[in-house]
């Protein structure tokens, strides 16, 4: 596992994760309720293509202007025409965020003041290096056709963008085979609740024991 930093404790880290419209961001609300520290590489992602962020000169000098809004932030609809028209686009602009990324997560991870981390990475079974800064994996689980209907409901999407959007995630069965907990989001949000307080005593005292 990745210590993170040399000659300093490591907290006990959570890897959280599941598919587009899985309820990850509920997930992750409940646990931050509780008092878990919440590092989430989309938030980090999101801050470096901000106005002004750290990835965008970059993404600017490898995209050109037609990927940048006029505010200097990321425009994200045209980036994703741009990775789906074209083969290689995304592993460019992975190669440019991905790095900064993982770097600005550890930092936040070795800062972390709760009981323990609840690490959210959307593509965290498809990138070894984040599974080995975790002590446990969970993902939050539904059916895709839910995972359709709720990205349809808050994004406007259209069924193919969104499956197209999900065939570049692992699977649900990948993700599956990599859990160590699950939790089943299939239901009311009391319900995906219910099994995050339940998760976050085993966590905490998880924690406690390292």
């Amino acid at each position: 596992m990745d210590t993170m930093a040399a000659g300093k404790a490591r907290p006990f880290v959570v890897g959280l994760t599941g598919g587009i419209g899985s309820g990850k961001s509920a997930a992750t609300a409940r646990f931050a309720e509780l008092g878990a520290t919440v590092v989430d590489t989309d938030l980090i992602a999101h801050a470096l293509t901000a106005p002004g962020g750290a990835a965008m000169a970059a993404i600017r000098a490898r995209f050109g202007a037609a990927v940048v809004a006029a505010d200097g932030s990321l425009d994200r609809g045209a980036m994703r025409a741009v990775v789906f028209a074209h083969a290689d686009a995304r592993a460019q602009l992975e190669a440019i965020l991905h790095p900064m990324i993982r770097d600005e997560s550890a930092r936040q991870c070795r800062a972390a003041p709760g009981p323990y981390v609840i690490l959210a990475v959307p593509l965290l079974v498809e990138s070894g290096r984040y599974r080995e800064r975790c002590d446990r994996i969970c993902v939050v689980d539904c059916p895709e056709s839910l995972q359709v209907a709720r990205v349809k409901a808050r994004s406007g999407l259209d069924e193919a963008q969104i499956r197209a959007i999900m065939a570049a995630q692992a699977s649900r069965a990948q993700r599956l085979a990599c859990a160590d907990d699950v939790i089943d989001n299939s239901g009311s949000l009391e319900q995906l609740r219910e099994q995050v307080d339940t998760l976050h005593a085993a966590y905490a005292a998880a924690a406690r024991r390292a």
